[in-house]
């Protein structure tokens, strides 16, 4: 009995055994279908539960190939500005023929680091101008195309002689008046005697059996700006003569009637820049033919930014320019005035000087003589009284008196550019002309010293001395 009870006891127990495993395995096998489905659903978006980390599993691995995606667009995105970098740098670097000058710029700054002679950062200061001053224009001229003619004319008026202007200022900043004056004289001279001479001079050489003409409106138009400027120059000169022998202080009253032509030569360029723009535009017209079958080689934001850098480059080279220019004058044995009215408009010119010939070597005289009267127009009516302006709020007596010696040299100037481009028509004779007045007056300034001084109040510094 006791062991039929003990064998029937253990065989219930089996089956109990057997009962609950085949219950655990139904409800495993419930379970893993359970969790099939809730694996299915949670895939399809519609799942939840403790598998709900299975999604962010699969979500990882298609972000990591999300990533790498990003990852790949930055790559290519990081090549193409470097690609884009360099194809302008390779367009605003080495597309001058000025382009082997460059390296003065930093040897400008490495000998100003290393207290080199102060002649020798003048000099590579001076070489180092040169392409700067090309490239300035080239930028502006770039970013004409994007801002449409009235802006790109206005930034072509301010920057196209930005290497005058900045030298100009940091002289002033600098209380040396003389060399203000002289450079931004001899920006004048330098433009309606070599670059117009010379160009009219190429030009007539390269088109000796052709007849080479022009519009005489344009450079009547200049032309009547520099007389309404040197009349505006003469002004204070006579007046101080006028009023020698007067009981009140002359420097005082021909400051005063400085200030005041300057505003006007001021209110007139603005008119000029009206007139050119907007109302007789078509007296210019010629000078855009040959831009509008030209395109832009640079983006508007690459060439702002060329703008920037090449402007802060110019302005160190310019107060290194200004700050050795005695000292160049001491070591050279030549003057201040000479270097200052001559070696540093030729520089600041290079532009212009090198545009103005190429187009009259094409027979296109109407856009080499809006390149030259344009630009000495712009520093006679803009840079000079913006200059006197300037000086004014710096508390810096800067007038208009020239003094008689420059004032003279700019009025036969202005008179011989004026007769010169009278008649319409061009032959190489005028080049010749012109070029040896601006050989004559640089020989005159060449043997005659002005003493130098920081002190504008002096009068005494306009006298002259023969130097052998």
């Amino acid at each position: 009995m006791h062991i039929l009870s003990y064998y029937s006891s253990q065989q219930g127990n089996n089956n109990n055994n057997t009962m609950q495993s085949s219950s655990s395995m139904e409800n495993n096998d419930l379970e893993n279908n359970n969790s099939n489905k809730e694996v299915s659903n949670n895939i399809n978006g519609s799942g939840s539960g403790i598998f709900a980390k299975t999604p962010s599993m699969v979500v990882r691995k298609k972000s990591s190939s999300e990533d790498s995606i990003i990852v790949t667009n930055n790559s290519n995105g990081r090549m193409e500005m470097l690609r884009n970098f360099v194809t302008n740098l390779r367009e605003v670097i080495l597309g001058t023929k000025l382009a082997v000058l460059f390296p003065a710029v930093p040897l400008a700054v490495a000998a100003d680091l290393y207290s080199f002679g102060r002649p020798w950062i003048f000099a590579l200061s001076l070489i180092g101008l040169a392409p700067l001053a090309e490239r300035v224009s080239f930028l502006t001229e770039q970013i004409a195309y994007y801002t449409g003619p009235t802006v790109g004319g206005l930034l072509n008026a301010t920057c196209g002689n930005a290497t005058e202007m900045i030298i100009a200022l940091l002289a002033l900043r600098k209380n040396k008046v003389d060399v203000v004056k002289f450079s931004l004289l001899g920006s004048i001279l330098s433009n309606l005697l070599l670059v117009l001479g010379s160009s009219l001079l190429c030009g007539g050489l390269a088109n000796l059996k052709r007849e080479q003409r022009y519009d005489r409106k344009q450079a009547d138009v200049n032309s009547l700006l520099l007389l309404l400027g040197l009349l505006c120059h003469l002004l204070p000169l006579l007046f101080k003569y006028a009023l020698a022998g007067g009981s009140y202080s002359i420097a005082t009253s021909t400051l005063q009637l400085s200030r005041a032509s300057s505003v006007v030569m001021l209110i007139a360029y603005l008119a000029y820049i009206v007139f050119q723009l907007k109302t007789h535009r078509v007296i210019f017209d010629a000078q855009e033919e040959e831009d509008d079958e030209e395109k832009a080689v640079l983006g508007f934001w690459s060439s702002f930014s060329w703008l920037v850098i090449m402007t802060l480059v110019i302005s160190v080279l310019s107060e290194y320019v200004v700050g050795t220019i005695e000292a160049a004058s001491d070591s050279w044995g030549i003057s201040v005035s000479f270097i200052s009215l001559i070696l540093l408009p030729i520089v600041g010119n290079a532009a212009e000087h090198a545009g103005a010939i190429i187009f009259a070597f094409k027979n296109k005289l109407d856009i080499s003589l809006g390149v030259a009267m344009g630009s000495a127009t712009q520093i006679s009516m803009f840079v000079v009284p913006l200059s006197v302006i300037v000086a004014w709020i710096m508390g810096i007596r800067m007038d208009l008196d020239f003094n008689l010696l420059d004032t003279g040299c700019l009025a036969l100037a202005i008179l011989v550019t004026a007769f010169t481009l009278q008649d319409g028509t061009s032959h190489y004779l005028k080049g010749v002309v012109l070029t040896l007045c601006y050989i004559v007056i640089a020989a005159c300034f060449f043997v005659l010293k002005t003493p130098f001084t920081d002190d504008p109040d002096i009068e005494t510094k306009t006298s002259y001395h023969a130097v052998a």
